[in-house]
């Protein structure tokens, strides 16, 4: 019997994935771009609050990709936006085979199969209440039914095709879960798991959730993802995430929290850490920019050097298009 802490093989199966295991410099195989798969799917649609990025219907997606394929992107962190009316209690539509994620899985594995595809796994997209899980009747988090749930999303995923999962719910125990579902489905020697570890609740995903339509209705997410000055915490989550099986560990968001990717790089040497820097982070330098504050280029260049001197050998961000560029 093969045992969840002997697993190291998802974590380096990809070529893509090699790289990452290796402290290096800023390269275009340091870069994931997180892109926003719409089930509208012939549209092309700007994001307001996110300049130059767009929602991206499955039809549309090839003729974004490919450009960005030949100019060296080698991964992607798909995130699904459904319509509202499949949306329920229990993210039924998150696993849809005719839906946005496992559809775009399918093209850009068969049309870039050298291309790295991961999928965040989360309820919040897909729930009518907008939470990263399955709630109890008096709105609480059910985390049992909420893991099951992201465990089957995740596993359905690398059945479709994708290279790497990354739970972003942020619930107790999803990572072994997971890992175990991959292994059952005798995909665990190819699928790599990466952990949203240390993801806090931040100020800095409000144009993440006017992209992905997945506010919360009511109340808020602190009740399970961190505080923001939750330094042990986050290095508690970092530690569990190791032992369930994470091959992969990721810090959320990422300037505000160089001291935790540092803390990720301590606790988990033979681990890859990643950083996501997200949404608002991303807004923040592109209208700083925009206004004179600072050249573009310079101030990107600058934040990447800054992930990697705390520790990162994966950066997901919406810069990587003009990185692309930059780094050649």
């Amino acid at each position: 019997m093969v045992h969840i802490d002997s697993l190291l093989h998802a974590g380096y199966h990809n070529p893509v994935q090699r790289p990452w295991q290796v402290e290096r410099t800023l390269t275009k195989g340091s870069l994931m771009y997180p892109i926003f798969i719409t089930d509208e799917a012939d549209s092309l649609i700007p994001i307001p609050s996110m300049p130059n990025q767009n929602r991206i219907g499955v039809n549309r997606l090839e003729e974004v990709i490919a450009p960005l394929v030949q100019k060296g992107l080698r991964a992607v962190m798909l995130f699904g936006v459904p319509n509202d009316s499949v949306k329920d209690a229990l993210a039924t539509a998150a696993d849809d085979p005719v839906g946005p994620v496992i559809q775009a899985i399918k093209l850009l594995k068969a049309k870039f199969p050298a291309l790295l595809v991961s999928c965040d796994v989360c309820l919040c997209e897909y729930t009518s209440h907008g939470h990263c899980g399955h709630l109890n009747d008096d709105n609480t988090i059910n985390n049992e039914a909420s893991v099951r749930r992201i465990a089957e999303i995740a596993v359905n995923y690398a059945k479709a095709g994708a290279d790497n999962v990354a739970p972003s719910d942020m619930m107790d125990g999803r990572m072994r879960a997971i890992k175990q579902g991959l292994l059952d489905a005798g995909l665990s020697h190819r699928v790599s798991l990466m952990a949203y570890s240390a993801k806090y609740a931040s100020a800095l995903y409000g144009p993440f959730r006017d992209a992905a339509c997945s506010g919360a209705k009511f109340g808020d997410r602190a009740a399970y993802q961190l505080p923001p000055g939750s330094r042990g915490l986050g290095r508690r989550a970092i530690e569990r995430d190791v032992r369930e099986g994470a091959d992969i560990i990721m810090v959320k968001p990422a300037m505000f929290y160089l001291d935790i990717i540092r803390d990720a790089k301590e606790l988990a040497p033979d681990h890859p850490i990643a950083a996501y820097q997200v949404s608002g982070e991303y807004a923040m330098i592109h209208h700083a920019a925009t206004a004179g504050v600072f050249n573009l280029k310079t101030a990107v260049l600058e934040s990447m050097a800054s992930l990697q001197r705390a520790g990162c050998s994966l950066i997901l961000t919406y810069f990587t298009p003009e990185l692309l560029e930059w780094l050649d």
